[in-house]
């Protein structure tokens, strides 16, 4: 049944974004320093962006995958500075004075609603940045049975379930680490949370420069 890829997919996306790297320690960094929502946010991100490069695997829309994979020198070069960026920005950002989750901590609605688009899109875009990332969907489906070339109504279904089941499971997988993180956010001091932004952005930035020592 067409239900059963759903279940599988989304074991695939848990799995798949539960692999430590620097989108994890961004996550989990922000949620620290911002509070769950925000890391919340950051982590559908990447889910969203794990769900593109899903959908580009399952219905085989190769024209995409091809360009990108042909750019993906300068889709890394910009990923690589865009993490060095961000590790330096988090070495040297201050804990904050209340806690994030605090409502007298917030600047409004609307300014509040334009910094959760902003840690989402920055999650999103960063991800995207390995388009290698669809030739392991398009293994990994090709193993699971769904066609590469999308011929049939039946198969269009099956490819959506499977695409739905890849961004469920990577949503899931932020969900728990997010709230678990939160969890912990009242046993840090500000001398910790110093720490914690000083030792994140150093692991970040060293991704971004692993990133970029690669393509030489």
């Amino acid at each position: 049944m067409e239900i059963g890829f759903f279940f599988r997919s989304m074991l695939i996306g848990l799995s798949i974004a539960a692999t430590i790297g620097p989108m994890s320690i961004l996550c989990i960094q922000r949620t620290l320093q911002k509070g769950y929502l925000y890391g919340l946010v950051s982590g559908m991100g990447i889910a969203t962006a794990d769900g593109t490069y899903g959908s580009i695997a399952a219905f085989g829309l190769t024209i995409i995958s091809t360009f990108l994979i042909n750019q993906q020198t300068w889709i890394r070069l910009i990923g690589g500075l865009f993490l060095v960026y961000l590790g330096t920005r988090t070495l040297l950002s201050s804990p904050p004075a209340q806690p994030a989750d605090d409502p007298a901590g917030r600047a409004g609605t609307k300014a509040r609603a334009g910094t959760l688009l902003g840690a989402y899109t920055s999650t999103y875009l960063l991800t995207l940045t390995n388009p290698l990332t669809i030739l392991s969907f398009a293994a990994i489906f090709a193993g699971l049975g769904v066609a590469s070339t999308i011929d049939t109504g039946r198969s269009y279904l099956t490819a959506t379930l499977v695409v739905a089941g890849v961004f469920c499971g990577s949503a899931l997988w932020w969900c728990i680490l997010t709230g678990s993180i939160n969890l912990l956010r009242t046993k840090f001091s500000p001398t910790w949370m110093s720490w914690l932004n000083r030792i994140s952005g150093c692991i970040i930035a060293a991704f971004g420069i692993v990133a970029l020592v690669s393509l030489v």
